[in-house]
């Protein structure tokens, strides 16, 4: 690895402004974890006043990555890997997942919140397949042509990028479904995509709940959090070929096993998907 590149992982400023919240930090609470601060607990405790099991679409989105990876490992023969916003290790991170089934899988990790910038610096020590770097996910271009991007993962070969939890934060001008593309168009033939989004389910049951949760996220200290239909997170998946079943409840995408006891209502708020580049 390059010294440049080397500073680009490791020579990261960390800032933790605690007046407001954070997008890992308030999933880190939805987790039960250690890293987060009172402006996140703040934002779970408004969104459990309307949906009480609202900490099952942090637990939803993490399991469904966590498949999505063994997945990717047990079935592609892809083992490089471009994951954006990490997010912090309440649970298994995806390389771990990969590398216990592939052991040579190369992860690079995108985030620029800084609690999850420490944690990164952590990763590098204990995995040298591991890499970090610290940016937007919401600007490709900027990520594409990142000196640790290209110089730790082959784009000739097929790549698995995920989004997964991150995209419904977004709230800029740009479309979710033009950065989802402009990652695509980057990505070799034969590489996977793999979306987790906040769904508003279009139910007489569902969606209004869907709708305040979505109320509550924006107008707390987090000012994100769209919850979009079916067909919208389709189309952010363009020119892909869905892998069965496609997008479709995080809770009932391949599950390890049978679903015996009924979900509960916010499980229908909360969708996945992966596709593959022909």
């Amino acid at each position: 690895m390059s010294t440049d590149a080397q500073q680009t992982e490791r020579d990261v400023p960390v800032y933790i402004d605690t007046s407001k919240a954070s997008i890992a930090r308030v999933y880190d609470a939805f987790l039960n974890g250690k890293d987060n601060y009172e402006i996140d607990r703040e934002v779970f405790r408004r969104v459990k006043a309307v949906a009480p099991e609202a900490a099952q679409l942090a637990y939803d989105n993490r399991a469904f990555l966590i498949r999505a990876t063994r997945f990717i490992a047990n079935q592609t023969g892809i083992k490089q890997y471009l994951d954006l916003g990490s997010g912090l290790p309440t649970a298994e991170n995806t390389h771990q997942v990969a590398q216990r089934i592939e052991p040579d899988s190369v992860v690079v990790y995108v985030d620029n919140d800084p609690v999850v910038l420490a944690h990164g610096r952590a990763l590098l020590e204990e995995n040298d397949q591991t890499h970090f770097i610290a940016e937007d996910i919401f600007e490709p271009e900027r990520i594409l042509e990142n000196e640790t991007v290209r110089g730790h993962l082959n784009f000739d070969e097929p790549i698995a990028l995920f989004q997964m939890g991150t995209i419904h934060h977004y709230d800029g001008e740009r479309s979710p479904a033009d950065i989802m593309k402009a990652y695509i168009d980057a990505l070799p033939s034969g590489s996977f995509v793999g979306i987790s989004h906040f769904l508003d389910p279009q139910t007489t049951e569902h969606s209004a709940l869907a709708r305040r949760m979505e109320d509550v996220f924006i107008h707390s200290p987090m000012g994100t959090g769209v919850f979009r239909t079916q067909k919208e997170i389709e189309g952010m998946f363009p020119g892909l070929e869905m892998v069965h079943p496609g997008v479709s409840l995080c809770a009932t995408w391949w599950p390890d096993g049978p679903q015996i006891k009924p979900l509960d209502q916010v499980q229908y708020c909360i969708a996945g998907g992966i596709g593959r580049k022909p």
